[in-house]
């Protein structure tokens, strides 16, 4: 076989690869948002177990690969709030170095979402000496998630949120408006549109505290 013959098997089969790749993380990321917005609490934990299993095999199967280690970390992150403290305590620090590693890997994975997922982390978690809470890196995070996909739903959401945390109303109020008027991905309408939910609930509490201050 001769040296482009050759060449051109492997771009096929780097192709394929990709595509499967791509079609595994679409599957993982439609059942993830089946679980997380369309089943009651109680039964969240059960259901993320199997889908951890899942995303570990693609893991395996598709080693090096920042879209498989991020849902891995993403699944690994909601399931630690079943847990029991010290477990969940371990399970964060994993999820942290396993979004780091995807980053390293592709710095935009998923669009930014990995920068997402790793600001919230840090605004989310208590802060030291019990973990690594620090709402410098969230912000730092979040704005880098914004910077790669400045429209994404997500981005959008969760800086708003973050604001909110902080009692920044005005600026927390923008950003929920922008994922509310965000593009819904075709292949997520159902996760996507659930988040715009989000955005609204959140958009209605920023308000609320300003209208609070101004009377």
């Amino acid at each position: 076989m001769g040296n482009w013959a050759i060449i051109i098997l492997l771009l096929f089969a780097g192709a394929v690869f990709a595509d499967g790749l791509a079609d595994s993380v679409s599957q993982i990321e439609t059942e993830w948002a089946n679980i997380h917005y369309g089943l009651p609490r109680e039964q969240q934990a059960d259901a993320y177990q199997p889908l951890l299993a899942k995303t570990e095999d693609l893991v395996k199967r598709h080693p090096g690969r920042a879209e498989a280690i991020y849902w891995q970390a993403v699944i690994k992150a909601n399931l630690a709030e079943y847990e029991s403290a010290v477990t969940a305590l371990d399970s964060i620090y994993e999820v942290r170095r396993l979004l780091n590693l995807a980053i390293a890997i592709q710095p935009d994975v998923m669009d930014g979402s990995a920068y997402v997922v790793l600001g919230s982390l840090y605004y989310l978690t208590p802060a030291w000496p019990i973990a690594f809470g620090d709402n410098d890196k969230a912000e730092e995070f979040l704005k880098k998630a914004l910077a790669i996909n400045p429209n994404g739903i997500d981005g959008n959401y969760f800086y708003g949120d973050f604001l909110l945390s902080q009692d920044k109303f005005k600026e927390a109020e923008m950003y929920f408006n922008k994922a509310l008027s965000a593009p819904v991905r075709p292949e997520q309408v159902y996760g996507d549109n659930e988040l715009k939910k989000l955005a609204q609930s959140g958009l209605a509490k920023a308000k609320a505290h300003q209208n609070e201050h101004k009377s």
